[in-house]
């Protein structure tokens, strides 16, 4: 519709500055010539846009304008809500915010919308806490001072200083960078550098934050999902890696892929299994993922991981073999 394409537009000016005729068009989907005209309706109506003409020029509002464009279709508020419902912001301390948001947006609906979105709400469901199987899926506490103070200065553009819990050693004080936060299946980690290289930490292992004055040394603008895809390729690329030759039962090809690093290769054999070379994290990670599968994996080699899942399973034998 028409109208909500206008408040698009007026919200995009509102975010984005600048932007030419162009870039709105591809914003909103439509032809630039559309985009001219929807620029004179809104200047008919009194919304102070202006163009600046010129190889950088474009469109613009006024300094100072703002409105209060607060209309939302159901769809919009329905996006809205069942964002809400998701458990991420609370991987980032804004939980209590985002409920709060929510009434406001729930508020804001008429009347009949507003019955009609909450009875939507009620049979939708996003990431609940169990699955089928009753796992419970994996979450981690973050104590709200030290995600805030975490969040402030990513936000702020200011240098941080964590004391930081890495994996099997005691904790330390590190001063980074932060670049931005990612949750990831309800966990958050914080993007940033120290010392000009780039690190990954895991906010549940931050167990102070200071938010320094200093400014951190970080670009202006930052592209958060290619800066994680680029982190997630070193840290799997680095390390203690092992690697492993696999016998593997088809049927549970999924499972190890959903725990491997990376499949070297891969080939059927004569009894109907896989033959894979896989890599894994570490030593206690290979081993971790083939006892998982049970029967159903061999490890072929290396020679240690043979030795060691074949010591687990003599001791559960062992166990389990004589009366209680």
């Amino acid at each position: 519709m028409r109208a909500d394409r206008l408040v698009s537009l007026v919200l995009l000016l509102r975010q984005h500055g600048r932007l030419s005729a162009a870039a709105l068009a591809r914003e909103l989907e439509v032809s630039t010539r559309t985009v001219l005209r929807d620029i004179e309706a809104l200047s008919a109506a009194g919304v102070p846009v202006y163009a600046e003409r010129g190889r950088h020029g474009g469109f613009e509002l006024l300094p100072g304008f703002q409105t209060e464009l607060t209309g939302l279709n159901h769809d919009e508020a329905l996006a809205l809500l069942i964002a809400g419902s998701r458990r991420g912001a609370q991987a980032f301390g804004l939980g209590s915010a985002l409920a709060s948001a929510m009434l406001k947006v729930v508020d804001a609906l008429p009347g009949g919308q507003r019955a009609i979105a909450a009875g939507a709400v009620e049979r939708l469901l996003i990431d609940p806490e169990t699955d089928l199987l009753s796992r419970r899926q994996a979450t981690e506490e973050v104590p709200d001072a030290v995600v805030a103070e975490v969040r402030r200065a990513v936000l702020a553009g200011h240098r941080l200083r964590i004391r930081y819990a890495a994996v099997e050693q005691a904790p330390k004080w590190r001063t980074v960078d932060p670049i931005g936060l990612v949750t990831v299946r309800d966990q958050g980690y914080l993007l940033a550098t120290r010392s000009g290289a780039d690190r990954t930490y895991r906010l549940s292992r931050i167990l102070t934050a200071e938010e320094l004055a200093e400014p951190a040394e970080r670009p202006d603008r930052v592209d958060l999902e290619r800066t994680w895809r680029e982190h997630g390729t070193r840290f799997r690329t680095g390390g203690d890696q092992v690697t492993v030759l696999v016998r593997l039962d088809p049927a549970r090809r999924e499972e190890l892929m959903g725990t491997a690093l990376a499949v070297r290769s891969e080939e059927p054999i004569a009894d109907g299994r896989l033959q894979l070379e896989v890599t894994f994290q570490d030593r206690r990670h290979a081993e971790w993922a083939l006892w998982r599968l049970a029967t159903h994996a061999e490890a072929l080699s290396p020679r240690w991981l043979r030795d060691s899942l074949h010591d687990r399973a003599t001791t559960i034998a062992n166990r389990y073999g004589a009366s209680p």
